[in-house]
């Protein structure tokens, strides 16, 4: 049996799934791949290349869900017959220089954005996805509403109660590919709102606030999260706030100071709260705290999800919840917006919770990252000397290191650099005392994260 051998660079930023993904398509694209050719096995193309079967799977997948290949049941894949005209098989094309990437060459990396890709179901993925394609339901290659497909809102209508004692209808959710694209959507939605931010806080949020001309105050934190003083003084109408797991400082916010911002936005029309609920899903220690939407009496609070967190980041799906008053301004004056997420992904998501695959991925989630989380924290208490303060444990997939000897963030992260280890400057996000990095533990495995800490023990302490 042929086989194929692209050169997989295990250092890259790119994972190798996604190696393996463009390799393909771009020798299909090329014409060194013909229509009909059968594909290596799953099998035997990860024991050829040394992969694991969940990389070609993935692969495989993605390049059956963009129509560069066709699943055969019992028979295996094939390329499919795409019209030429859509592409050209030249190889001679104009490159446009890319931005060098601050993950490469980095023997471990610390990346909060990840996470555990091995851990994910791609084989059942891929089986609701091919019975979505296998349907007679015609209407699913069309624009579907606006919101989002019913069956998929009345599903997360029903676990964001469950979940989170989030109280909402179907017709109050909006689906969007990603927690920027919908944050870009209310800002439409409340186009005279002046907006208050987390600092430290997600950088990214204030790049989109810079594009679209938004009036931002930046707010401090303490332990509890956002400082309620220094909102009530701010001139601020909307406030976006992360309480189930502060990014990037990872404390969650008490009830008592949650009850106070809704009182603030309820002394005032036209108020908000944006509450992204970040990483509610991974909580390891204390019982779980309400939404802030499910505490709201008076209609002020705009929930947003997502699952890039606990699913792929790749399959790009988020949603938000909006009180009544803004359904209805949304209905009249944005009902034209198109869905941004394909009708096919949003059936297979809604089947993958309505069959219960999505509480069942958690609960084996929440074990593994778990898991990692304490062998992260045991490596740095056997390894790190006392001095050192973790902060930010008790949920979500990162957490932030705190040296109080001098030594500062520049310098932790070129000391880690050199042995080959990516750790995160807290810098990026806003204030901070300069002796601080974050670490995410999603993506490295048990073993990587052990030979890591110790690695780091000897960049940091010698």
């Amino acid at each position: 049996m042929w086989q194929l051998t692209p050169n997989l660079d295990g250092e890259s930023k790119d994972p190798l799934y996604l190696q393996l993904y463009l390799y393909i398509k771009q020798e299909i694209k090329n014409g060194n791949l013909v229509p009909d050719l059968k594909l290596p096995s799953k099998r035997k193309l990860a024991q050829h290349l040394t992969v694991s079967q969940n990389t070609v799977e993935t692969a495989y997948g993605q390049l059956v869900a963009e129509g560069y290949v066709e699943s055969r049941p019992r028979k295996g894949y094939f390329v499919s017959t795409v019209d030429e005209e859509n592409f050209s098989i030249t190889r001679d094309v104009q490159h446009v220089e890319e931005k060098p990437s601050k993950h490469h060459g980095y023997t471990y990396n610390f990346a909060y954005t990840g996470v555990d890709f091995e851990s994910f179901p791609f084989s059942l993925y891929r089986k609701l996805m091919n019975e979505v394609l296998r349907s007679d339901n015609k209407e699913i290659v069309q624009l579907g509403h606006p919101q989002g497909e019913l069956d998929l809102r009345q599903s997360l209508a029903e676990y964001v109660y469950e979940a989170r004692g989030v109280k909402c209808s179907p017709s109050q959710i909006i689906i969007g590919s990603g927690t920027q694209t919908l944050l870009k959507l209310l800002f439409r939605l409340l186009p005279h709102s002046k907006f208050a931010v987390e600092d430290p806080g997600y950088h990214q949020k204030l790049t989109l606030f810079e594009k679209g001309d938004k009036q931002v105050e930046l707010i401090p934190i303490d332990s509890d999260g956002m400082l309620f003083s220094n909102l009530k003084e701010s001139s601020a109408d909307v406030a976006i706030v992360t309480p189930s797991h502060q990014f990037p400082c990872g404390m969650i916010m008490p009830v008592p100071r949650r009850l106070q911002l809704l009182k603030w936005a309820r002394e005032k029309d036209d108020r908000y709260i944006i509450e992204d609920d970040y990483d509610s899903e991974f909580r390891y220690s204390g019982k779980p705290i309400p939404a802030l939407q499910g505490l709201d009496t008076g209609e002020n609070v705009i929930y947003m999800g997502t699952f890039s967190k606990a699913l792929l980041p790749s399959l790009r799906i988020s949603y938000m919840v909006l009180p009544a008053s803004l359904i209805k301004i949304y209905q009249k004056d944005f009902f034209f917006y198109a869905q941004t997420v394909s009708r096919i992904d949003q059936k297979v998501l809604k089947e993958f919770l309505g069959r219960g695959h999505w509480e069942r991925h958690i609960q084996k989630m929440k074990m593994i990252y778990r898991k990692k989380r304490d062998v992260l924290i045991d490596g740095i208490a056997h390894y790190f000397p006392e001095t050192v303060e973790v902060i930010g444990q008790d949920s979500g997939l990162h957490l932030m290191l705190r040296f109080n000897n001098g030594m500062t963030e520049q310098e932790a992260i070129d000391r880690a650099a050199k042995l080959g280890i990516k750790v995160n400057a807290v810098s990026e996000y806003g204030k901070n005392d300069g002796q601080t990095v974050l670490l995410g533990f999603a993506v490295l495995t048990i073993e990587q994260i052990k030979a890591s800490v110790k690695l780091l023990a000897k960049a940091w302490f010698g």
